[in-house]
C-alpha cells in the first residue's frame, strides 16, 4: 500500500514515470524506462524480495527480475509500449539514447546475462529492440555459482556517438565498443580494474570463452583498489574516463566485503598517449 501511494503521488505531481532510470529521446517528448526489479514499484505480485531483503547468493538466477523496456509519452505520462527483452534482457539498468538529435535509437545494458540491446523506432512509428552485445559467462571454481556473469551495471555513449562503454561489475573490466555500425558494435578497448576473478583471489576460472588470462589486481600508488568498476563518466573531449566502484551496499558487502572498509573509489583512466594497452580513451 505504501509503495502504491508513493507511485500515485509521483504520477499526479507530474514527476517522471517511476523507474530505475528514465531518458528522453532527442525530441524531449518520449522517455524510455525500465523496471529492473519487480517489487520495487509494486509492478507485480510474483516478483522477488525487495532489495533490502535481497540475498544475491540465493537469488542470483533468471526469472526473478524485470526484463522489459517501457515507452512513455512525456507530455501525457501515458505508457505507449512495452518491449519485452526476454531472459537475456534480465535486469535492464541503464538506458542511453544517442546524442544526435535526429537519431531515434539507443542502447540499454542488461546486467544478469551480460547483454546490451539496441532499441530503435521502426518505420511504422513503434519501437523495437535487438541484442547486439553479449558478454559470455565464465565457468569458475570457488564462487557462489558454477558460472559467473559479467553483470553489466553502467553504460554510456561518447558525445560524438562513436563509442559505447560499459562496466562488468563481477568480471571487473570496462569495455569500449565502436558503435559506428549501430547494429554491429565492435570491441576496441578493455581494461581490468579489480573484480571477482583477479589472479590472486579465491576464484579460479576453469573455462573462459574469450580465452583471457585472469587479471592482476588493480594497484594505484602502492594501494590495492578493492571492489570493481561500476559507474562511469566520460569527459566531454572523450579523453578521460572516471570510474566509481560501489553498486549497492548490500551487494557490496556480499561480493566485495573488503570494499566496505574504504570509501567508494573514483579512478581516472589515463589519456590515450599514456595507455600502453588497450586504449579506452579516444580523440575526437
Amino acid at each position: 500500500l505504501r509503495r502504491l501511494k508513493k507511485l500515485v503521488v509521483l504520477w499526479f505531481c507530474s514527476v517522471r514515470p517511476p523507474a530505475n532510470r528514465t531518458y528522453l529521446d532527442p525530441t524531449d517528448r518520449l522517455p524510455l524506462s525500465c523496471f529492473w526489479h519487480h517489487q520495487v514499484y509494486g509492478s507485480g505480485p510474483s516478483g522477488s524480495e525487495p532489495l533490502d531483503r535481497l540475498k544475491p547468493v540465493r537469488r542470483f538466477v533468471p526469472g526473478l527480475y524485470g526484463s522489459a523496456l517501457h515507452v512513455w509519452d512525456w507530455t501525457t505520462h501515458r505508457k505507449l509500449q512495452t518491449l519485452e527483452l526476454g531472459e537475456d534482457g534480465a535486469i535492464p539498468l541503464e538506458v542511453r539514447f544517442l546524442h544526435d538529435p535526429d537519431a531515434t535509437e539507443g542502447y540499454v545494458g542488461c546486467a544478469l546475462r551480460g547483454c546490451v540491446f539496441r532499441f530503435y523506432r521502426t518505420p511504422k512509428g513503434d519501437w523495437a529492440a535487438e541484442k547486439v552485445i553479449s558478454v559470455p559467462s565464465k565457468k569458475v571454481e570457488g564462487w557462489m555459482l558454477p558460472e559467473m556473469p559479467g553483470l553489466i551495471t553502467d553504460i554510456l555513449i561518447s558525445l560524438d556517438d562513436r563509442f559505447l562503454y560499459f562496466s562488468n561489475w563481477l568480471h571487473g573490466d570496462i569495455r569500449q565498443y565502436d558503435i559506428t555500425d549501430r547494429r554491429n558494435p565492435q570491441l576496441v578497448g578493455q581494461v581490468f580494474l579489480g573484480g571477482s576473478i583477479i589472479r590472486d583471489g579465491p576464484v579460479k576460472v576453469l573455462e573462459d570463452p574469450e580465452k583471457q588470462e585472469q587479471p592482476a589486481p588493480c594497484i594505484i600508488k602502492g594501494k590495492r583498489v578493492p571492489g570493481s568498476p561500476q559507474m562511469l563518466q566520460l569527459s566531454l573531449d572523450g579523453r578521460r574516463l572516471y570510474v566509481t566502484t560501489s553498486l549497492f551496499s548490500g551487494w557490496d558487502k556480499q561480493f566485495y566485503p573488503d570494499m566496505m572498509r574504504y570509501r567508494p573509489t573514483t579512478r581516472q583512466n589515463p589519456e590515450p598517449a599514456e595507455v600502453q594497452s588497450p586504449m579506452l580513451g579516444h580523440r575526437s
